[in-house]
């Protein structure tokens, strides 16, 4: 039986070498030969004779098998109308294109932290965004995704933090830190982020823009953002600076200009002249930080510092240090900045916050929207039919009962269970019942309130509700309005034997703490806006 295949199997090789040298060296390796020389077709495997087979019936079975064998060979080939199905006898019979590619990208372990230092380890992509590290931390956590999430990069040697924008890689970030150096990534909200493409008017003081060539009439804050985004027109950014000289703990008040090519100072005053410009630096290859401990760290004449680092890990010398009179003005510069050094990315981000590398697929999730207050109408439910009230006094109105009803309601909250010593202890539960709310903060200082708010965002609206520590019985109210931050006391009164929080000296009165909260989120009352977004300290 064997000497009958092996016979067959020659002829197979004879039949192929007719058609095809190449075919035949492709039959002589599929019978199994190891050496080189048998790829070729051998004289003697045609010349070798025959064994006789054990019996006659296993050999007429042989051959007529043998003869079968040679009639298909001997048929007309037929044209493959599919070639690119065909694979070599040396290949597996499925194409390995046909198999769906590995994920052939490397995995590395990443540590985020939070504002209470809680951290949490992921294995992400190298090629993962900072957006894409944020919206995986907000799918574990089961946060709710307003677009604000954002990952800092903290240097605390330095005192230095800065803004990871959305399309920024987190592994090339990491890749440019030193081995001892203690820097980490945060997690946290910024609702500052992209306001400058909501309100463009907070972020370009007139003062500190001027423009290249004429312009012809006034120029709105709008317009200017229209041309940092521009390739042929571009804003100039100027005004004073101190700057750190360089090897030196004395800073200098120098006039500076900020221009596409880069950050340039003035030799003589404040003239603009090219001969008395003087390059300091470009933000190319830089990264701009915010500078949290300019004062003690530097010796900084304020605290509104920001700097320059090199992207490749650096010392403290290569810091091209700076410092604003004010934040207005910081804001101005470092805003400015990104947007001149990244463009219509910044754009691209803003406008569209899911389009990441696929680190984490977010495609399926529905992003939450914030609703315009121009969309919003006043509405009166009080009959059969619901109806929009379109004059503007009857709304008024309508607001002024909404804030007396406001007062009813935390009456009745008092004096749902019916007797005095129920009402006492709702009454003290009520005083209490704030503490368990994001927006409160125990037993933090004013300072640490103001830089709680600047490291989520100067935008109008953001708050949080802290215990007073010149009245330990009473609460500030800290917010954030026009880039500047402002405090309200919130008093106790009692009146009636109950306990009232007050805003206004009496005139509108909550039972507690949230029903304010709830309030002046609605209304804006004695407050310059209302309240939208509080500041709060997340744990992972």
């Amino acid at each position: 039986m064997t000497t009958s295949l092996q016979d067959g199997q020659s002829a197979a090789g004879r039949a192929a070498a007719r058609d095809s040298p190449l075919a035949a060296q492709v039959s002589g390796a599929a019978q199994g030969k190891g050496d080189a020389h048998d790829l070729a077709p051998s004289p003697w495997l045609h010349a070798r004779p025959l064994l006789p087979p054990p019996d006659a019936t296993r050999g007429c079975a042989a051959d007529r098998r043998k003869k079968k064998d040679l009639d298909v060979l001997e048929m007309p080939s037929i044209p493959n109308p599919f070639p690119e199905l065909c694979c070599s006898p040396f290949t597996s019979v499925l194409s390995a294109g046909l198999f769906p590619k590995a994920n052939s990208r490397k995995k590395q372990v990443i540590k985020v932290y939070s504002e209470d230092e809680t951290s949490r380890a992921l294995e992400v992509p190298s090629d993962i965004t900072a957006r894409d590290v944020c919206q995986l931390l907000i799918l574990k956590n089961h946060y709710i995704d307003d677009h604000s999430w954002t990952l800092f990069e903290h240097l605390p040697h330095i005192g230095l933090e800065r803004t990871l924008e959305d399309h920024e890689l987190v592994i090339e970030v990491l890749s440019n830190w030193g081995m001892e150096e203690e820097n980490k990534l945060y997690f946290r909200k910024n609702y500052a982020k992209y306001e400058f493409f909501k309100n463009p008017m907070y972020f370009f003081p007139e003062h500190m823009v001027s423009f290249a060539t004429e312009t012809n009439g006034e120029i709105s804050p709008t317009q200017i953002l229209q041309m940092f985004l521009s390739s042929s027109t571009y804003p100039e950014i100027h005004g004073f600076l101190h700057a750190k000289e360089q090897g030196k703990k004395s800073w200098k008040k120098i006039y500076f200009l900020l221009r596409r090519s880069g950050l340039y100072f003035s030799t003589k005053g404040t003239s603009k002249e090219p001969r008395h410009l003087q390059f300091f630096s470009e933000f190319g290859n830089s990264d701009i930080y915010v500078s949290l401990a300019g004062k003690k760290k530097h010796g900084a004449p304020t605290n509104y510092g920001f700097c320059f680092k090199p992207n490749k890990a650096g010392g403290p010398r290569d810091l091209k240090m700076l410092c604003a009179e004010e934040e207005q003005s910081r804001t101005c510069w470092v805003t400015a900045i990104r947007l001149l050094k990244y463009g219509m990315q910044l754009y691209q981000n803003y406008m569209h916050p899911y389009q990441g590398r696929g680190g984490c697929s977010s495609q399926s999730i529905s992003p939450m929207r914030s609703i315009s207050e121009n969309s919003l109408v006043a509405m009166d439910f009080s009959g059969q039919k619901s109806r929009v009230i379109e004059n503007p006094t009857e709304a008024l109105s309508v607001a002024v009962e909404e804030g007396l009803a406001w007062r009813k309601k935390g009456c009745l909250r008092l004096g749902s269970h019916g007797s005095p010593t129920a009402s006492s202890q709702s009454s003290a539960t009520n005083m209490a019942i704030h503490r368990s709310q994001p927006w409160f903060h125990h037993k933090i200082s004013r300072d640490e309130a103001q830089r709680l708010i600047i490291q989520q965002g100067l935008v109008d609206g953001v708050f949080l509700v802290r215990d007073s520590q010149s009245n330990p019985k009473t609460f500030v109210l800290s917010m954030s309005h026009g880039q500047k931050i402002k405090h309200f006391q919130i008093i106790p009164i009692e009146d009636d034997g109950e306990m009232f929080h007050t805003l206004d000296d009496g005139h509108t009165r909550f039972t507690d703490l949230i029903q304010l909260v709830e309030f002046y989120q609605l209304n804006k009352g004695v407050l310059p806006c209302k309240l939208k977004h509080y500041c709060s300290r997340i744990a992972l």
